[in-house]
């Protein structure tokens, strides 16, 4: 019945439909990794960023002076960088036209952090949602391509006299394949979701507690420039 055992010989030997399954699951496979490496990149990115941020920051730089540091790559800045110095802009800004009051300073300035800090998160989010689906759905795809080669494989033992092993194991293994497939698909998956998103989770704790420090030095310049 079935004379080759390889993958790709049972591959070929496949149902249509177990066949179309089975490509799909390697194109999610593809798909999938093609976002991890991605995202392992840009995040890695933000990481070193924040670093090199932080220890420029708290070198006891004043803030004027690290606004005009930052401003002049302000374009290329990200994470933390772009979050200070659209901070400092709104601020200026603000202060500038002189007729805001502390609070609506203050306000203005968080709320300037708070758009960036949502553009940001998105950056490094974008992805995640496509891994957290391929992860959950994979193995029930690959399931829905076993079960239906397996009902193929008794529907055709159906119609011979009498089912020897060797009949019955090829048509079983091609089916299983797709299981395989499905989990090969999901697990890198799933762990790529969680650790991304424990990773972006840090970064935004991050980012929140130096908006926080942002906001609140500010808010004293602000006092002291008023009095």
């Amino acid at each position: 019945m079935h004379n080759s055992m390889s993958i790709i010989g049972l591959f070929s030997q496949a149902s249509l439909l177990v066949k179309l399954i089975m490509l799909l699951l390697l194109g999610m496979s593809v798909y999938s990794w093609t976002i991890i490496f991605a995202r392992a990149k840009i995040i890695k990115s933000a990481n070193i960023a924040l670093i090199k941020f932080e220890a420029r920051y708290s070198a006891g730089h004043n803030l004027a002076d690290f606004y005009k540091e930052t401003a002049e790559h302000h374009l290329k800045s990200k994470g933390a960088e772009k979050i200070f110095f659209t901070a400092f802009n709104e601020y200026s800004r603000l202060d500038q036209k002189g007729l805001a009051t502390v609070d609506s300073l203050t306000e203005g300035t968080h709320r300037s952090m708070r758009i960036v800090l949502s553009r940001e998160l998105e950056a490094l989010e974008n992805g995640l949602p496509a891994l957290a689906t391929i992860g959950s759905i994979s193995p029930y795809v690959g399931l829905f391509g076993t079960v239906w080669g397996i009902m193929d494989s008794f529907i055709a033992l159906a119609q011979v006299q009498q089912a020897t092993l060797s009949m019955v194991a090829p048509g079983i293994a091609e089916a299983l394949i797709a299981t395989a497939m499905g989990l090969f698909a999901a697990i890198p998956a799933v762990v790529a979701y969680n650790r991304f998103s424990t990773n972006v989770t840090k970064l935004e704790n991050a980012y929140v507690n130096l908006m926080e420090e942002f906001t609140s030095i500010l808010h004293r310049q602000a006092i002291t420039n008023k009095s």
